[in-house]
């Protein structure tokens, strides 16, 4: 009775259309528990069945207080930062939450003020999305002493509830990949690795660097003997292109691997190895698979052979899902990870058949 009682308060008003996946999310039951109730509901005809997709209330219902949900987000500066922006004000939205943004903009001086401004907004949960790994302690003490609970995007906030990336996992997936293809290309020889790292966010991100390292290893291990380069591409094209630039500079062309922390480094890499001519001695591999990478991965003779996708486009219903048990009292793990695909040129069109970005040269 009580679940049926929350699907039916899972419509906001009469007569509001539904898909059943909407309900999984606003009720935080699993799919076949609110198909059942769905079934039954319509039976006593307080809810009808519109299509395949939809359901209907048929019955008024009161208004619940929506609970109030602070959202500090990183901003819109990179691809992978605005979509997962996005996609939890889109849930949100279609969870019936009030919710407060926020914008640290990678400072963690503003993440700080940011903190203290959502406890006197007296919100319920906090969402943090914010880049600065030595600071994750202190907001997260602000929030916890105020009984706040907190969900931690991608950076690990002690106490927190942690939604992101399983950064190792993501790494190896990317690793073996790059020992596929230097098998297959290059006769399993590699004289360089460069390794683009975001030292900042801390030693979990660092994971999927480490990762890509082992994979390939995993698949030759004879790249062992290639010398390694280490850079912090501090996590953005710009400053990645200039590290890389600098120095491709100082060395003569060979085979050259770029295991890149994100996207955004991968392709400011790729950018700076083409400037120099090294485009036929290079492979790259990023993290994330972006829109920008997407469209990269299109290019005929792109030398990005591969981004591990992390659907940030998703985490929205799935930190929504998560924000509503925990706001139920409801046990939740101390870690949600989000699924990894590679995408490659060859399946990227499979996996996001909806792309309409026009492709951006990187040359000139």
């Amino acid at each position: 009775m009580l679940r049926a009682c929350r699907v039916m308060n899972a419509f906001r008003h009469e007569g509001e259309l539904l898909r059943l996946r909407d309900l999984v999310a606003r009720t935080s039951e699993n799919k076949a528990t609110v198909l059942r109730l769905l079934r039954t509901l319509e039976q006593g005809g307080f809810v009808e069945r519109v299509g395949k997709q939809h359901y209907r209330s048929r019955i008024s219902t009161p208004n619940a207080p929506k609970a109030r949900i602070g959202f500090a987000t990183r901003g819109s500066r990179l691809p992978f930062s605005r979509i997962v922006t996005e996609s939890v004000q889109r849930a949100a939205a279609e969870a019936g939450f009030d919710l407060v943004t926020v914008i640290n903009h990678r400072s963690p001086k503003k993440a700080l003020s940011n903190a203290d401004l959502l406890v006197r907004e007296g919100v319920e949960l906090v969402i943090e999305f914010q880049t600065h790994e030595r600071v994750a302690p202190v907001i997260s003490s602000r929030f916890l002493e105020a009984n706040i609970p907190v969900i931690a995007i991608e950076i690990p906030h002690p106490g927190a509830t942690f939604f992101g990336a399983n950064n190792y996992q993501a790494g190896l997936i990317g690793g073996r990949a790059l020992g596929r293809w230097i098998q297959k290309h290059w006769g399993g020889q590699v004289e360089r690795v460069f390794l683009l790292e975001e030292e900042i966010a801390g030693p979990l991100p660092k994971l999927r660097v480490t990762g890509m390292r082992v994979g390939m290893h995993e698949v030759l291990p004879e790249t062992e003997q290639a010398t390694i380069v280490e850079v912090d591409g501090k996590g953005t094209l710009e400053t990645a292109f200039e590290q890389m630039r600098r120095r491709l500079r100082l060395l003569r062309p060979e085979r050259t691997v770029v295991a890149a922390g994100n996207d955004p480094m991968a392709l400011g890499a790729l950018r700076a190895l083409e400037e120099a001519g090294w485009l036929d001695y290079c492979a790259v591999m990023g993290q994330n698979a972006t829109p920008e990478a997407r469209a990269e991965l299109r290019r005929p003779g792109t030398r990005l052979v591969g981004s591990v996708a992390y659907f940030p486009e998703r985490y929205g219903d799935e930190i929504m899902a998560l924000a509503r048990r925990i706001l139920d009292g409801k046990p939740v793990p101390p870690a949600v990870f989000t699924k990894h695909r590679l995408i490659t040129p060859e399946n990227v069109d499979k996996y996001y058949p909806l792309d309409a970005e026009p492709f951006v040269s990187f040359v000139g």
